[in-house]
């Protein structure tokens, strides 16, 4: 269900004292939940309607600085407003959080009140309307891994984020002795969630010391962001209510293995699901191969939304289970595309290219966008991919870098026909930024490899 509060509901338990506050939240361009508490009973009586916020939130970074270079936000045109629109149908329990509820924001011009192109919510509902005007709907999910640590967020801050030891010894992919140990954490987050109506599927240890994973029952593309968003928020919440921190960087150390975000699909119409023809070779439809031709020829150029800062590309490496080739494997998990569930109605493919710190709403605009663009121009796919796929010389390469990403998005004809020039220039922007960012830093690394020696 896309939220487990009706209005008529919310206002009961704002009547009855059970609900005194109401978290109003947009998704930035980083995925983070933004906005406002309200008094529960001002949100029912007015705010339910619209309430503001300054339009530079879907322009800063992960410092919430303020760079220059957007088109749509600067010092020059005085840092408007934009609406935010609540979504009724997104009201939910909060139930970590007491006397708390919240509801998911659409954001909108404050004075024409269309949809503002570059909001994340905005993009993906865009792509399932086109994917609608063709007669399906998108089911998708996210895994979400990600790395409990002993100390806490405030901890590991003071400490100058030196001194990170994961909350387990040892690797824990499956493991249930040492999940067991950890469940004063992720039992709350199973619970929790469930009864905020989220279908949580389980939780597992994931393969490094301290490495976890949520998986979440499948869903229409926009609830799917929604889920993930609204999990990933919670887990730092619970976590950190425990006395840890939960963090959902990539690659947090050059000899541990990353943490992905990987993003199932399928297209479904009338109920059933249309990848599937029990006729053809691995229960593929020609639909499906369609699509995923498209999602595998363009991906290069949205592989900045699935991997948007410096740090997602050291995820990128051979061994770790993390792909570095743009191909597709029956079932492999060293290509960036596997085809999961071949011969059943489950088939469906998985893209393994995303990190944890992607934004699930840009993600899943953009792999529409290419699976759409494979069905619209009868794309078609090549054979799969076997063996040993990091060891596959001729696959094309995952992007391997901040910098090559950023340029394969701005020269993206075909991201700037779906997508539009508008969007495509503020999230380019928002690439160079931090690449920017970065290359200004002087990092310990340097320091010690030269001091001496240069």
């Amino acid at each position: 269900m896309p939220g487990n509060l009706s209005f008529d509901a919310l206002k009961s338990g704002v009547a009855d004292g059970t609900i005194d506050t109401v978290l109003a939240c947009f998704v930035d361009m980083q995925g983070r939940l933004m906005g406002k508490r309200f008094h529960a009973v001002n949100f029912v009586e007015t705010s339910f309607r619209q309430t503001h916020c300054c339009n530079y939130l879907l322009a800063t970074d992960l410092e919430m600085a303020t760079p220059g270079g957007y088109a749509s936000t600067s010092w020059e045109t005085g840092y408007g407003d934009y609406v935010m629109a609540p979504d009724l149908g997104t009201i939910r329990t909060m139930p970590w959080l007491d006397g708390t509820a919240m509801v998911m924001c659409d954001v909108l011009d404050h004075h024409t009140h269309a949809p503002v192109p570059h909001d994340p919510r905005a993009m993906l509902k865009k792509q399932i309307a086109r994917l609608g005007a063709l007669g399906f709907e998108a089911q998708m999910a996210t895994e979400l891994e990600f790395f409990l640590f002993e100390k806490s967020f405030e901890e590991i801050r003071k400490g100058g984020f030196t001194d990170l030891t994961p909350i387990s010894g040892y690797n824990e992919d499956y493991h249930i002795l040492q999940t067991t140990k950890e469940e004063h954490v992720m039992r709350p987050v199973r619970n929790h969630l469930f009864a905020a109506g989220l279908p949580i599927e389980n939780s597992k240890g994931e393969a490094e010391a301290g490495q976890e994973e949520l998986n979440i029952r499948y869903a229409p593309a926009l609830e799917c962001a929604d889920h993930h968003t609204i999990a990933k928020h919670a887990i730092k919440e619970i976590a950190w209510a425990q006395g840890h921190a939960a963090s959902f960087l990539p690659k947090w150390h050059a000899d541990r293995v990353g943490s992905s975000s990987h993003v199932h699909q399928s297209l479904w119409q009338d109920g059933a699901p249309v990848f599937f023809d029990p006729d053809a070779d691995l229960g593929m439809s020609d639909l499906m191969r369609h699509y995923m031709a498209g999602l595998i020829a363009f991906a290069p150029d949205y592989t900045f939304f699935l991997a948007p800062y410096v740090n997602s590309y050291k995820r990128f490496a051979k061994g770790t289970f993390a792909p570095t080739k743009t191909v597709w494997s029956v079932d492999n998990r060293t290509a960036g595309f596997r085809l999961c569930g071949d011969g059943t109605k489950g088939v469906r493919v998985e893209c393994r290219m995303g990190g944890s710190d992607l934004n699930p709403y840009l993600a899943q605009a953009a792999m529409l966008a290419a699976g759409i663009k494979g069905i619209e121009d009868q794309m078609e796919l090549a054979p799969p991919t076997s063996g040993d796929v990091y060891a596959d010389a001729k696959a094309a390469d995952i992007p391997q870098t901040l910098r090559t990403a950023t340029e394969k998005l701005r020269n993206s004809a075909f991201l700037r026909d779906v997508m539009g020039d508008d969007v495509i220039d503020h999230y380019t922007r928002c690439a160079e930024w931090e690449q920017e960012e970065f290359d200004r830093v002087v990092t310990d690394w340097e320091i010690a490899r030269g001091f001496e020696r240069a």
